[in-house]
């Protein structure tokens, strides 16, 4: 009788959504963490000493090099998210650990979102709500809380990925007039929408609402600093969906202090969560939510499958549906 190959050892982060814990309960020797608190980084640490593979949040669990010298055996990070910047790629990479996302299924998702905050800005809404629930509406007044028109506007969009691409689709609905700025032209884009490639400094100084889809890079952290603040409009609103270092929130907080925009839309903020003093949550004009952009039930029970899938994959031997270095991949295939 042939033995059967032992499970592989596996760590899940958080209490991630159904169907993906069940599914590697089913096939691994899984810890799947419980409770709603941030794991302490030293804690991580042991937890993963001995796994294989490790599913976990691409804003919480940073796999740097600290990690990876503690976990040994480690084949496979799954991030339950697009977004990697939590993770040393190149690194990983050097050490033949595979690194897979979930993207191409949150993009809808994360612009309804996206829009949801650029009318929720633009109309003041945040505010009605306050203004009601402080017991300050006695009577209706013709300026009270007049905000700005979506229909028409300019909005300009930085980062046409999947993501920028669903938010101009929703900006054809109201007739507003799209501008971009992507490394490559998206001719697709254009023709369906109607938008136009132009440089930054143009989108900035023309956009009357201006939304982030950038990656957080080297290149793209404070890509939004207080130059590009300066160059917009005075009523402008900057909507960031994407990674809170991609804005210099230290420039923002100028930028509102002195006028040079209307005000803000965060998702996310720099560092996360926003600390409890921070001037930006003293300002009227800025909303800010707890990076939930995803957050709808279907779409979090699909990223919860597909980082499943992924780390099932690896650990099979098999190639995962999304991996962000393929070289890896390929190395493996031709020793």
């Amino acid at each position: 009788m042939v033995p059967s190959r032992p499970r592989p050892k596996v760590f899940v982060s958080w209490r991630f959504p159904s169907p993906g814990p069940e599914m590697i309960a089913a096939e691994c020797e899984a810890v799947i963490r419980e409770g709603d608190t941030l794991l302490p980084r030293e804690e991580f640490l042991r937890a993963i000493a001995d796994v294989e593979g490790v599913m976990v949040s691409n804003t919480t669990e940073r796999l740097d090099r600290e990690a990876m010298d503690a976990a040994p055996r480690l084949r496979v990070i799954s991030n339950f998210g697009v977004g990697y910047d939590n993770v040393d790629v190149p690194e990983a990479t050097r050490r033949g650990i595979l690194v897979c996302n979930t993207p191409g299924i949150l993009a809808e998702t994360c612009a309804d979102h996206t829009f949801a905050l650029l009318m929720a800005a633009a109309r003041r809404i945040v505010e009605g709500h306050q203004y009601v629930h402080a017991g300050r509406w006695k009577h209706w007044l013709p300026s009270l809380l007049v905000g700005k028109d979506v229909h028409h506007a300019t909005l300009g969009i930085i980062g046409m990925g999947a993501i920028g691409r669903e938010v101009a689709k929703r900006a054809r609905g109201f007739d507003m007039r799209i501008l971009y700025v992507s490394r490559t032209p998206k001719p697709d884009v254009e023709h369906a929408t109607g938008a136009q490639r132009v440089s930054r400094e143009e989108l900035l100084s023309q956009s009357d609402y201006v939304s982030l889809h950038l990656p957080l890079t080297a290149e793209t952290r404070h890509f939004i600093g207080e130059r590009e603040l300066r160059l917009m409009k005075r009523d402008a609103i900057l909507v960031n969906t994407a990674r809170g270092g991609i804005v210099d929130q230290a420039a923002l907080v100028r930028a509102l202090d002195e006028g040079w925009i209307g005000g803000a839309a965060l998702d996310v903020t720099d560092p996360e969560p926003i600390p409890m003093d921070s001037p930006l949550l003293n300002r009227p004009n800025v909303i800010i939510v707890p990076h939930i952009a995803s957050a709808s039930v279907a779409t979090r029970a699909k990223m919860s499958e597909l980082a499943a899938r992924n780390l099932l994959a690896a650990l099979r031997g098999e190639r995962p549906p999304h991996l962000v270095n393929p070289e890896v991949w390929g190395r493996r295939k031709t020793t």
